[in-house]
């Protein structure tokens, strides 16, 4: 015969707690219903005086109440507060976390549904926390029914967790469900214990003839064991102890080549556990070696962490908030978002996934409620401190996030290593603006790293500097002039724009940025518009590159010639005056002359006299020589020709 013993089997944490305070408690103390659902507890705690009540109020005077581990509504705190009732507070660490969900859920005006049995103590007391906007289902139907009238009907928002003993594999159906309606927070409260211990119970049934389940009849973590063993294993009992197991076992269902299983629920003592291996071992001496094993995973479940530590946990469960880690303790790990990520857009979901095995700080441990706060962030950092070491050894280029502007610079965070970015090494020019960079992925050297006082400090100038050069190299040897190139305006100077061509800048003159005449080059181009431009000259030594924007299809004097002849007459308006005749805009980027003489069919002593800037006329082409760019136009022949608006 084979026996195995479920890893998990006997007290949890949070169980072993409460009878702990029970038993060592001084003075006249009594339980505020059944400490727990185990008859041989109850029965030790009797003897030494521990009664039980079903009320506050039932307490005597100088008695102390000590709460048991399922936890209580906050009606049954007031009303010990205000009877000045002492009481020991014996609630599991993990139910009490599940009260401030409540309470903290409820406060915002969210609907609060519990999927459990609505008579099970422990229910009942985290109801209490959240008052009317608490509601308790059994199974997914009943789930199905008040999440379509809270979500879709009365809109509102609605937080969904289970009860701490449930059974894991309806959870997950009720997750998915929840999971299809809008405004739903999902907390996996099932506690990792008992999430342990129904998963090893099913996978040790599946593989047993006989499967043993310890643990109170009252005990709903007991009887979900039963269940779920029952489903895998025919030959499944459930007893209380080995007295009533050997009652309900069949003579002859224990031979040699039998195949035994045995679990316990969180609320059965390790003696009885161990009663039943001894009684094995009396009946086979091939069981001599089971009850050593008993005792190694005993003595494993206890095993002690301290603050500083460096410890794998494997993740159970993730929510909105933290992730909660099985460090193979007694203790439940908690990491929080802030110790999983620096990256506040980043959820505990986008970091981790249950099932990941991941490397931990241990940052705090409470005792008293059986957690361990836990970190990521630091481990990451000691990772990621010692590859910047190796990096300023080896000149590699590193990748962070930008997360903020400091006095003199810039932070950036590289698998948790703050580096700081002085101003003079955080941009490719000087002049150029740091704060574009915050939140974005910018790759780094690291210069300069205080391996003391876990420092470091870093250059993005130089990768761009390097990446430049790179470019650069790479430019001279293929460009050739007429190239055409995208790029974007980096600069403008009262004498041109300087056009980035992927990382080496060329420059379009003032000339050469409009047909038209401008004064500065910000009428045609900002910083940062794209230009195809194309290459004018070139000049290595100099390292200058100059650039062409006008396109000879757009050159006017071209439009000019393709349009008009000598003969033709124009409109147009009056753009400048002189002293020897006015200039007249004939089309965008050309101007005509009416010489002085040619405005009137008479003598003109004074420009000013007959037309003024803004003036439309109307005149004749009389000369146009395209290579020279001059126009002549006349008014006068207009009038000669009977025409013109101008009269002797």
């Amino acid at each position: 015969m084979t026996v195995t013993l479920a890893p998990h089997a006997g007290f949890c944490f949070g169980v072993d707690r409460a009878v702990q305070m029970a038993l060592t408690a001084t003075g006249s103390r009594c339980t505020l219903g059944e400490i727990i659902h185990n008859r041989t507890v109850t029965d030790e705690l009797a003897a030494k005086g521990v009664r039980i009540i079903d009320e506050p109020e039932e307490a005597f005077p100088g008695e102390t109440v000590i709460i048991r581990s399922h936890g209580v509504g906050k009606d049954i705190y007031d009303r010990l507060e205000r009877g000045h009732i002492p009481y020991t507070d014996g609630t599991c660490p993990f139910v009490q976390r599940i009260q401030r969900i409540v309470a903290d859920c409820t406060a915002q005006g969210m609907i609060v549904i519990i999927v459990g049995d609505a008579d099970h103590p422990e229910v009942r007391g985290i109801a209490g926390h959240g008052g009317d906007n608490v509601v308790i289902v059994p199974d997914t139907v009943g789930l199905h029914i008040q999440l379509k009238k809270f979500c879709e009907n009365f809109k509102k928002k609605v937080a969904i967790m289970p009860q701490t003993t449930y059974n894991i594999l309806r959870w997950e159906k009720c997750r998915r469900l929840a999971e299809g309606f809008p405004d739903v927070t999902i907390y996996d409260t099932i506690c990792r214990a008992t999430a342990e211990r129904q998963s090893e119970a099913e996978e040790l049934a599946s593989q047993c003839d006989i499967m043993i389940v310890l643990g109170g009849h009252h005990s709903s973590n007991t009887r979900k064991l039963a269940e779920i063993c029952s489903s895998r294993c025919a030959r499944t009992y459930h007893a209380e102890d080995l007295q009533e197991l050997m009652k309900m076992m069949p003579q002859g269902v224990i031979h040699r080549d039998v195949r035994m299983g045995i679990t316990a629920g969180a609320s059965t003592p390790a003696h009885i556990i161990k009663e039943v291996v001894n009684h094995m071992n009396e009946i086979y001496e091939e069981g001599a070696n089971f009850e050593e094993n008993f005792e190694e995973q005993l003595e494993a479940s206890f095993k002690r962490i301290y603050t500083g530590n460096r410890v794998k946990g494997t993740v159970v469960a993730v929510n909105n908030t933290e992730a909660v880690v099985d460090l193979g303790t007694k203790q439940t790990g908690y990491v929080s978002r802030d110790e999983l990520t620096d990256d506040p857009s980043l959820s505990p979901a986008d970091v981790v996934n249950v099932g990941d095995v991941i490397d931990l700080i241990v940052e705090k441990i409470n005792d008293a409620e059986g957690t361990v706060q836990l970190s990521k962030k630091k481990i990451d950092a000691m990772k990621g401190f010692d590859d910047i070491v190796k990096a300023k050894e080896t000149g590699d280029i590193l990748e962070g996030m930008v997360t903020g502007i400091v006095k003199g610079g810039l932070t950036l965070m590289y698998n948790g290593v703050r580096v700081f970015i002085p101003n003079s090494q955080a941009t490719a020019r000087r002049n150029d603006k740091v704060e574009p960079l915050v939140k974005t992925m910018q790759r780094f050297k690291v210069i300069e790293v205080n391996e003391q006082r876990n420092r470091a400090v870093g250059s993005i100038r130089q990768v761009l500097s390097a990446e430049r050069d790179a470019a650069k190299a790479k430019f001279w040897e293929t460009a050739k002039v007429g190239d055409v190139f995208k790029g974007e305006v980096k600069s403008i100077t009262s004498y041109g724009a300087f056009v980035d061509l992927g990382g080496i800048d060329g420059m379009v003159h003032i000339s050469e940025l409009s047909w038209d005449r401008i004064r500065h080059p910000s009428e045609v181009v900002s910083v940062g518009d794209e230009l195809e431009v194309y290459i004018k000259e070139l000049d290595q030594e100099k390292d200058r590159i100059s650039l062409g924007y006008k396109k000879a299809e757009d050159d006017p004097w071209v439009k000019f010639d393709n349009e008009y002849s000598i003969g033709d007459t124009i409109t147009g308006k009056v753009v400048s005056v002189t002293p020897f005749g006015a200039f007249v805009r004939i089309m965008p980027g050309i101007d005509g002359l009416v010489h002085i003489s040619q405005l009137a069919d008479r003598k003109v002593n004074d420009v000013k006299e007959v037309v003024s800037v803004g003036d439309e006329v109307t005149a004749k082409i009389t000369d146009a020589d395209i290579d020279k760019k001059r126009i002549s136009l006349s008014i006068r022949a207009l009038a000669e020709d009977g025409e013109g608006d101008y009269e002797e």
